[in-house]
């Protein structure tokens, strides 16, 4: 071949390689299909979804629904300084995981956003300044997990429950099944514990890369939640205590006999809600039962927590939020919160 013509061909071929590996980076960021989670992502801690997850800590930021602001979305250090608001939508169910955040949008603000985000309720994907927000799915939805590159949410309709998974980027969700699952524990290696809620209450073990699932335990569970190789739950026979197996050894502990409402886990202590008509009180124990302490007496619920503090809030009311550094005895307010709210509604 002329070696002209060959130098000429080369530089043609360079520069279309050149071209295709341009367009593999720009053209995804312009369709809006950048970024996929990363593998191992669990979009919150399974005892923060089960309350609502009203709070999600991700890379070092706190994200939280600020009832002080109608629900509205802020972030903030997990020792609470740098509060700043996102987003005028109110918010729950949030996750987060490569560079978005996700979360339930039930009502939002005229005050900014474009009109279709103002008026529409609905599961959302926003960039983790809050910005760009698109609706996946208009419609409500009860629970909701980010497993991998994979959110998986439930909803009802008039015929009934439907459990979706849908892609973070978008399209069509796909119905997994007509009963009401809950995938809030999930683990980093794709495997997710939920609990049978048609037939029975056992514990069931699902496989997101194949999309399979088997029984692992025929107990009476609700809420499951793995921690260091036990499932703690609310054991459904014996009035709601909370309790936990022991996946290698197929022993069940039962950590206390109060009735729980809600609970969570925290730098390795339990936090719940003692139901009782005479005694009500929000409870610190050990992972393994011992030592129960009365932090707060009364009614509470959504006990969120960080890897700083515990929050929650009375049954049935939205503010105050409280809250205890995880360890501490004291109980005092979410005074930042509320500050931050005050000063964004002026």
């Amino acid at each position: 071949m002329n070696p002209k013509k060959q130098t000429i061909i080369l530089s043609i071929f360079a520069a279309v390689l050149l071209l295709s590996a341009a367009a593999a980076v720009i053209l995804p960021r312009y369709f809006g299909n950048e970024n996929p989670v990363p593998a191992g992502t669990v979009g919150n801690t399974a005892g923060n979804a089960y309350n609502e997850g009203l709070f999600c800590e991700y890379n070092g930021i706190v994200y939280f629904s600020n009832p002080y602001d109608g629900g509205a979305l802020y972030s903030m250090n997990p020792d609470e300084s740098n509060i700043k608001k996102l987003s005028s939508s109110s918010v729950s169910h949030l996750n987060a995981g490569g560079s978005y955040l996700f979360y339930f949008q039930s009502q939002a603000s005229g005050n900014s956003g474009l009109g279709y985000v103002r008026s529409r309720h609905g599961v959302f994907r926003a960039s983790l300044t809050g910005k760009k927000a698109v609706c996946l799915y208009e419609d409500i939805i009860f629970n909701m997990q980010l497993v991998g590159n994979h959110l998986y949410f439930l909803s009802s309709a008039a015929d009934g429950a439907h459990f979706y998974q849908i892609s973070p980027q978008g399209g069509d969700p796909e119905e997994l099944s007509k009963t009401t699952w809950n995938f809030s524990c999930a683990l980093s290696d794709g495997t997710v514990y939920f609990n049978g809620t048609e037939n029975n209450h056992y514990l069931y073990r699902y496989d997101t890369a194949n999309d399979s699932s088997s029984v692992v335990w025929e107990g009476n569970i609700w809420y499951p939640v793995y921690n260091n190789g036990y499932i703690y739950y609310l054991d459904v026979s014996g009035n709601y205590r909370l309790c936990r197996y022991s996946l290698s050894e197929n022993v069940i502990e039962v950590l206390t006999n109060d009735r729980v409402d809600c609970y969570n886990l925290a730098g390795g202590y339990l936090y719940y809600q003692r139901n009782s008509s005479t005694a009500p009180a929000l409870v610190r124990m050990n992972t393994d039962g011992q030592n129960p302490e009365v932090l707060m007496e009364g009614n509470f619920t959504h006990i969120n927590v960080t890897s700083r503090y515990v929050y929650f809030t009375a049954f049935g009311v939205e503010t105050p939020i409280y809250r205890t550094a995880i360890g501490s005895s004291s109980v005092t307010t979410f005074d930042a919160a509320m500050a931050a709210a005050a000063e964004n509604l002026k």
